[in-house]
């Protein structure tokens, strides 16, 4: 396909999204001159969002970096000169041998995230090349590490009510995710529901979009959602609207959690969450008569001090009144799970000779490079910007700064990362590639094969990686595999029944192929929990020191649950940084049309402080505490409630002013999985 210079051809959306949409490229002189939805994806059925349809834009942008390039300035100047890939793969399968010997392989540490979706992209040819030279590992938990765990702990495994069951639910919430930019599908069967009579609830620190297409809103203050939860517990209880069949058959410990939610009374529940008694009754009342209600738990709330512990308690809701049984009913708070392959042979543990090397935390990156003893080295950065998306980017720039770290980025763009690199490596997109999609929200496999040619002397991960493997002489067997060879590796996983029937063949005729999710229909009966059940106590929560039951735990920094922050603190403000609906994490912040979309970094602010500060709609402000500051604009508006404020969007560095909103957010971990603290910060503002 890619070789055809005109038509219109199949392609798979590879963006960090839970719709993972089919796509139709249309192509003329070799180039994109149009992305539309694919009308017969059994989910997404032709509907895409702007950042999609907008993709050219990104792929044929003027600043694609098309050769590789060698530093010849000062870190993070920007100034390159073009090399040949010879050149570059000598000098870094020179570096780590170099740095093998004297430090040690774990001095090399690989830096990723999902930048591009393709299971062969992030999960194939370099995870071999990393296990085969011995790096260091990465702790890839910068996005859903908290809520997985906390999932985990009540249901097992990474799954729950099908997307296209949704249409039958009587009651919709929406729990700390803003679906209208982050989930579209999700709405539109949210919408068939309503036609129906459904009603959708948001509960939300911010009223985003979502909040604004919803029947009712309900805005709470940071990281107090458990609580919320605990409070609808109390009510489901005490009114008698729990399934005590259900809950006799299918559950461990709901007596126990009935003594523990005794304690948060509406009163109680209302001081800590600023939600009115009379509509934390409202709600409760509302969940526990609906014949069937759902709830999507989005990512927002995860991002706190105690996120694991807020998923965990929100995901004991739908057991209390036996929705799990009903089409519709239920949860998700990710259906990836379903969709699991074969990771070994993939990524090839086998290659590695030190089983047990060290792991680095992702998030941990700024103090990870700081360290003395067993020194960081070398750096490998694909798939990921995280000058941009880390917390405590200030320290983490530092960090890159350090003229003794070897850097190399692979990347479309000279991002802001990539401009503290010795060496830069020039991308594919996801049209160039031939790769395998999954997705954490639907139940569809999908291949995507090249339908453009990649420009100049741009690489894919597998093409690269293979390079590099052979290069250090690593297994020729593991590095020689096409990716047809790896893509029938990754299918062939009996362990997971529901990739049953999924075969390239299948795919390359079909492009999309369902999963098959007939073992779904008794998996309450053994699921993989050490009871079998759905844990509302959970011993092995007990046993790795954690509360076993759920609770309520205040934030380490901001409102510790009796008391907010006031204008005492020295820093008075909950800071939340929740994504945009023009971009993707940081990706399209670089491309002029998303850019004059969401014209300029804001930050919303409450009428109430916005007086007290002498702050009025549109100033400049500077937004600040002890990790860094920002400088953007003020829109002072009463979407949130009074000491929160809220910035959307991770924006690249500024060109006259600093932007980037985690160098304000902590690099501590959450209760649980070592997941981000983004949300967990407190910030104070002043006209700039």
């Amino acid at each position: 396909m890619n070789e055809l210079e005109n038509g219109i051809f199949p392609a798979v959306c590879s963006l960090d999204c839970p719709d993972t949409c089919g796509l139709l490229v249309h192509k003329k002189d070799g180039k994109i001159v149009k992305i539309e939805g694919d009308p017969e994806h059994p989910v997404t059925r032709g509907a895409i969002c702007n950042k999609v349809r907008n993709m050219a834009q990104r792929v044929h942008h003027p600043d694609r970096l098309t050769t590789p390039l060698r530093r010849v300035g000062r870190k993070g100047e920007g100034a390159f000169e073009p090399i040949s890939w010879d050149e570059a793969i000598a000098e870094i399968a020179g570096k780590f041998c170099s740095l093998s010997e004297e430090y040690g392989p774990e001095s090399i540490l690989p830096y990723s995230f999902y930048g591009n979706m393709g299971v062969l992209s992030v999960e194939g040819m370099d995870r071999r090349f990393f296990n085969a030279l011995g790096a260091s590992r990465l702790e890839q938990t910068i996005c859903n590490a908290a809520g997985s765990a906390g999932w985990k702990y009540t249901m097992g495994f990474s799954g729950g009510t099908s997307p296209e069951d949704i249409v039958n639910a009587e009651l919709i919430i929406v729990w700390g995710g803003n679906i209208v930019s982050t989930n579209m599908h999700q709405v539109v069967l949210a919408e068939q529901a309503r036609k129906k009579g459904a009603k959708i609830v948001v509960i939300d620190v911010h009223k985003n979009r979502t909040a604004q297409w919803a029947d009712w809103f309900l805005p709470l203050y940071p990281g107090t959602d458990a609580a919320l939860a605990l409070g609808i517990m109390h009510i489901l209880f005490r009114d008698g609207l729990t399934d005590a069949d259900f809950l006799k058959t299918y559950t461990v410990g709901h007596e126990e959690l009935r003594q523990q939610a005794e304690k948060y009374t509406p009163a109680a529940v209302a001081a800590i969450t600023g939600i009115p008694v009379e509509d934390i009754e409202k709600l409760g009342t509302l969940y526990g008569k609906a014949a069937v209600s759902y709830i999507h738990i989005g990512n927002g709330l995860q991002h706190h001090d105690n996120g694991g512990m807020a998923v965990r308690s929100i995901a004991c809701l739908p057991a209390l009144t036996g929705q799990w049984l009903k089409p519709g009913g239920g949860a998700i708070k990710g259906n990836g799970g379903y969709a699991a392959m074969n990771s070994r042979a993939l990524e090839r543990p086998d290659l590695r000779p030190n089983p047990r090397a060290r792991s680095i935390n992702m998030n941990r990156i700024g103090e990870a490079l700081e360290m003395t003893e067993q020194p960081i080295k070398a750096l490998f950065v694909y798939c990921s910007n995280p000058l941009v998306v880390t917390p405590d980017a200030e320290r983490v720039q530092r960090g890159f700064a350090r003229e003794d770290l070897f850097t190399v980025v692979h990347d479309l763009f000279l991002t802001d990362t990539a401009k503290y690199a010795d060496i830069v490596l020039p991308a594919t997109s996801t049209f160039e590639n031939t790769d395998l999609y999954s997705s954490y929200w639907h139940h569809y496999i999908q291949l995507q094969e090249p339908v453009l040619k990649a420009p100049g002397e741009c690489k894919s991960n597998v093409e690269l990686f293979s390079l590099l493997g052979k290069a250090m002489g690593f297994d020729e067997e593991a590095f020689g595999q096409s990716e047809e060879d790896m893509i029938r590796e990754a299918l062939d996983y009996p362990r997971n029944p529901y990739l049953n029937g999924v075969t390239l063949e299948r795919l390359k005729a079909e492009r999309h192929v369902k999963l098959d999710m007939t073992p779904k229909a008794r998996y309450l009966d053994n699921l993989p929990t050490p009871s079998g059940k759905i844990e509302l106590y959970s011993r092995a929560m007990e046993n790795a020191g954690l509360p076993p039951l759920p609770t309520y735990t205040p934030l380490t920094e901001g409102f510790d649950g009796i008391r907010r922050p006031g204008r005492e603190d020295k820093y008075p403000l909950m800071f939340i940084s929740p994504p945009n609906h023009n971009f993707l994490n940081s990706t399209f912040a670089n491309v002029g049309k998303h850019q004059t979309l969401e014209k300029r970094p804001t930050l919303q602010i409450h009428p109430v402080d916005a007086a007290v500060r002498g702050i009025a709609d549109g100033d400049e402000v500077k937004v600040y505490n002890d990790r860094g500051a920002i400088e953007i604009w003020a829109s002072v508006t009463d979407r949130m409630l009074p000491g929160t404020v809220i910035s959307q969007g991770l924006w690249w560095e500024g060109k006259d002013r600093p932007q980037r909103s985690n160098v304000l957010t902590p690099s501590r971990l959450s209760d649980m999985g070592k997941g981000a603290t983004f949300f967990s910060a407190t910030v104070e503002v002043e006209v700039r």
